[in-house]
């Protein structure tokens, strides 16, 4: 894998906290996602990964802390194109949904341009980089819901790439998948991440994947106890929640 610039964070949590009434879900997380990162962000059902995405992508708000964007203060930044999302169950739809994969791909055009502009020929373009870069350009004319799980997610990250994201999120993409095809997925997002210089953001609960492909993992079971390359968590740095995070 390429190397990571360390001396840019282009994602910051700074003392994050969120609860539900009494309910504490994340307490103090500070987190930096370097520029060219592949990071996983691992632990069990439940443990507060998926809001803390949330929170990173302004789809919910803390009780405290603050986030920054690319150096900006979330409630600043404007430019959520250079943010790609793959949401959890992003596949579980509705198989006679009259769309091709090619239109699907193209509201992820709408993040950089807006939602009435007028398709041009670059969109086009666009849309048929992002599918050639997920090896789906073949199946551009071809109904999303005759696609399988695998393909569909596929279609999704290109969805996301059609925007020209610097760092894309993907919640919990590998749920369902065989395992054949999940291996191939994660030669995908090796390949975004070391020709794209794409920063991959994977959250999962699936520690033993992410120790072979991620550079860095950050572990969170409410708070956040662990963040630092695969290699210090393998070598044991985060002691006896090795076990706890399977």
């Amino acid at each position: 894998m390429h190397q990571v610039d360390h001396s840019e964070n282009i994602i910051t949590t700074d003392h994050v906290s969120f609860a539900y009434g009494d309910r504490l879900i994340l307490d103090d997380i500070s987190l930096a996602i370097h520029r060219g990162d592949y990071l996983g962000i691992v632990g069990e059902n439940g443990s507060g990964k998926t809001t803390l995405i949330k929170i990173i992508l302004g789809l919910q708000k803390p009780t405290s802390g603050t986030v920054k964007l690319f150096g900006k203060d979330i409630s600043v930044f404007k430019e959520w194109h250079r943010i790609g999302y793959v949401p959890q169950k992003a596949t579980s739809i509705d198989a006679n949904f009259p769309a091709t994969v090619e239109e699907v791909v193209l509201m992820g055009r709408f993040a950089r341009r807006g939602i009435f502009h007028n398709i041009t020929d670059e969109d086009k373009e666009r849309v048929r980089e992002a599918l050639t870069n997920v090896d789906m350009w073949q199946h551009h004319d071809r109904l999303i819901g005759d696609l399988s799980g695998g393909q569909q997610q596929r279609v999704f990250i290109a969805r996301a790439l059609a925007g020209e994201p610097e760092i894309i999120f993907l919640d919990e993409p590998t749920v369902g998948i065989e395992h054949e095809i999940k291996r191939d997925f994660y030669a995908l997002l090796r390949k975004l991440n070391d020709e794209l210089d794409l920063t991959v953001v994977l959250v999962t609960h699936d520690i033993d994947s992410m120790t072979e492909e991620a550079m860095h993992i950050a572990c969170v079971d409410k708070t956040l106890y662990f963040h630092d390359s695969v290699n210090d968590y393998l070598k044991g740095t985060h002691g006896a929640h090795h076990e706890h995070t399977k």
